[in-house]
């Protein structure tokens, strides 16, 4: 779906409309969740001009005068993160700190093709912090940003996929980006592309693109979790802004009705007396299993997950200051 940046952008032709309708996809709530939401790769060119968000400007600001320490930035370049030691120095006089981004190595690696990975923008800019805070709002998970800072005819990554479901925001230059179906379809945040390294080099090399293409300033790529990517600049500097979607899942859901049932089972006596000694132990544990089951089943069957789980929810979402 492509639509034009007057259409986006008219607030009489999209009162009401949420942050996924006027500058993410052009697709209401309801027709993105039907369509899209978790099931395929989808593209929208001249989505937004998102230059109120994100600029080179802000790039310039972050890294050489906001007094930036690691973890808010990282260095790749072919696929390998840089070590903070290489970019990072002590602040000077009348600052204790020794690991703040040197913006002078920042840039010479940048010069010698390192990609810029500023981290968690919705902590330290605050047009990203609002654009995040209304689609985590609007969606129900909790959502990151991040941006990548690419000199020409470079990349930071190899193929892999996210544990996260991502919207890549194109700021500033063109850059090439390859999807490929996934090899794990819906990975659990424990199941990273490391774990299947060889499945996604293979896919990566020899299988047919999903999607082969050129984010320009303005386009909007959605990718659900485990989609296979790897992104090259062309011919200019690239910087593109990710928001990172940490979709809650059933197998979540699943994690706090089990602690939900394990803390009731804490206050059964029978369930907190020890297992028989070492002559007793064949019968005895046989029979202390199925007591186990027995009564794990039934706390399962009782026990309500809402507060374990709003309260997961909340120590997700950033405060407001």
């Amino acid at each position: 779906m492509s639509l034009s940046r007057t259409e986006l952008q008219d607030p009489g032709a999209r009162e009401g409309a949420g942050i996924l309708e006027s500058r993410l996809t052009g697709l209401s709530r309801e027709e993105f969740a039907r369509d899209v939401w978790g099931r395929t790769a989808s593209l929208t060119r001249e989505a937004n001009d998102f230059s109120d968000v994100f600029s080179p400007s802000a790039v310039d600001e972050l890294i050489s005068r906001r007094g930036l320490r690691t973890p808010f930035l990282r260095v790749a370049k072919d696929g390998a993160t840089l070590p903070s030691s290489s970019f990072t120095a002590p602040a000077g006089v009348g600052a204790t700190v020794a690991d703040q981004l040197d913006d002078t190595a920042l840039w010479r690696a940048f010069a010698d093709g390192a990609t810029l990975v500023l981290q968690a923008l919705h902590r330290t800019w605050e047009p990203v912090a609002d654009l995040v805070s209304g689609l985590s709002t609007e969606l129900g998970h909790p959502v990151q940003a991040n941006a990548y800072v690419t000199p020409p005819q470079n990349r930071g990554f190899d193929a892999h996929y996210d544990v996260h479901d991502v919207f890549v925001l194109q700021i500033e230059g063109a850059k090439r980006w390859v999807i490929h179906e996934p090899v794990l379809p819906d990975p659990l945040r424990d199941q990273p592309w490391t774990d299947h390294r060889a499945a996604v080099a293979d896919r990566a090399a020899h299988g047919t693109p999903h999607l082969d293409t050129m984010l320009r300033p303005g386009d909007v790529l959605y990718l659900p979790r485990g989609w296979l990517h790897s992104a090259q600049a062309q011919g200019e500097v690239s910087i593109h802004l990710t928001l990172g979607v940490h979709a809650w899942t059933r197998y979540a859901l699943a994690e706090q009705l089990t602690r939900a049932a394990l803390a009731a089972l804490g206050d059964d006596p029978a369930m907190r007396r020890s297992l028989p000694l070492a002559e007793q132990e064949s019968n005895g544990t046989d029979t202390a299993l199925d007591l186990v089951r027995e009564r794990l089943l039934a706390a399962v069957a009782e026990a309500d997950p809402a507060p374990l789980f709003h309260r997961a929810r909340r120590s997700q979402a950033c405060p407001a200051p």
